[in-house]
């Protein structure tokens, strides 16, 4: 039983909430930090959860771990006093919203000694993390460049660096922003109710590592929209990938295509349940649904994978997605920002976490 608690009960907060629910032989959540009337009610009404007032309070619940689920705003302040607490910590939003905020964070909660991952799931979600298991496995070559267009953010730049092998390397990033028509689509309130055309954003940077190169590519309406995709491209010298299919070479005269084939059981006849199994590309599994047979959301897969993980972290001190890692992504997110607004191409320097 992996026991959890939360500090905030914003929209991402009901996911935790959700995946425990579909899961309480697996997950216990001792307790959600709200000050905030209507919010707690809502935490009782729908989750039955356990409403504190303070991070005290929850502390008195005797989690594993607690799981910051608060904004860019806020987390910098609640990382920094929950680390006092000496509980282990899962952020759910970047370590800081701005460049100086991360080296503030990072200096505080090595001072602290506190314990701390991040709950980046997007590297979690089944198609990436297929797609990453066969980019290791080294069929493609070493891999050297990446055209992401998934996630905004630091979302994006985490899977360029899984994508293409990268930890804390040097970059020069250039960078523009455009807008467009586009009919819009749902939200997180749902459907649209009526036809309205809005102004879409979209940013494309070109991110130079010196022997590796990426593109990270995005439009903010792709978590919803439903006439805009995602796309990923990751090439080396042996093949490439491409969205839901590889290409490679088995010699240099002997090309192979596979497919990303998902494995989803409760169709067509299947009586197993409904809910997803894996990944297979040719004969291999490159991807195992670790929560099975529980039916789930792939983005719920992925942050319950990091629970999971997070509680393996408390037990044996092995990082999963590590505050340095979330401050790098981080750094790079916000610089491709810098690039926008300036016009002007952004170097980036190494900073406290990668020296350390």
């Amino acid at each position: 039983m992996i026991r959890f608690g939360i500090i905030g009960a914003g929209w991402r907060t009901e996911f935790f909430l959700r995946i425990a629910a579909a899961l309480p032989d697996r997950f216990e959540v001792t307790g959600v930090v709200t000050r905030s009337p209507e919010r707690a009610a809502r935490m009782r009404t729908l989750f039955k959860a356990n409403v504190v007032d303070s991070l005290d309070g929850l502390v008195a619940t005797k989690p594993c771990f607690m799981v910051t689920s608060v904004s860019y705003a806020a987390n910098e302040g609640v990382l920094i006093e929950a680390a006092t607490r000496g509980i282990p910590i899962l952020a759910e939003t970047p370590p800081a919203g701005t460049i100086e905020g991360l080296p503030r964070v990072w200096h505080a909660l090595k001072g602290t000694g506190g314990r701390v991952q991040v709950a980046e799931q997007y590297h979690l979600q089944p198609l990436h993390a297929a797609r990453i298991a066969f980019v290791q496995s080294g069929q493609i070559g070493t891999p050297s460049v990446a055209h992401i267009s998934v996630a905004h953010g630091y979302h994006g730049i985490s899977l360029i660096r899984r994508y293409l092998g990268l930890t804390f390397e040097r970059a020069t990033i250039t960078a523009r922003r455009w807008k467009s028509a586009l009919v819009e689509g749902a939200g997180r309130n749902g459907p649209p109710e009526r036809e309205v055309i809005k102004e879409s954003q979209q940013d494309i940077a070109s991110l130079d590592f010196g022997d590796k190169h990426a593109i990270f590519d995005f439009s903010g309406d792709q978590y919803f929209s439903w006439v805009r995709s995602n796309r990923v491209l990751v090439r080396g010298e042996r093949g490439e990938v491409v969205d839901e299919r590889a290409t490679y070479l088995k010699d240099f005269k002997t090309p192979v295509q596979v497919f990303f084939t998902r494995v989803d059981t409760g169709h067509t006849g299947n009586l197993e349940g409904l809910y997803h199994k894996g990944i297979v590309a040719g004969e291999s599994w490159l991807y195992r649904n670790p929560l099975a047979p529980t039916s789930l959301s792939d983005d719920e897969i992925a942050i319950g994978d990091c629970l999971l993980r997070m509680q393996h972290y408390v037990e044996t001190g092995q990082a999963f997605y590590s505050l340095a890692e979330a401050s790098q992504d981080t750094y790079l997110g916000l610089l491709i920002g810098r690039a926008i607004e300036t016009g002007q191409a952004v170097h980036t320097e190494v900073q406290a976490w990668a020296e350390a």
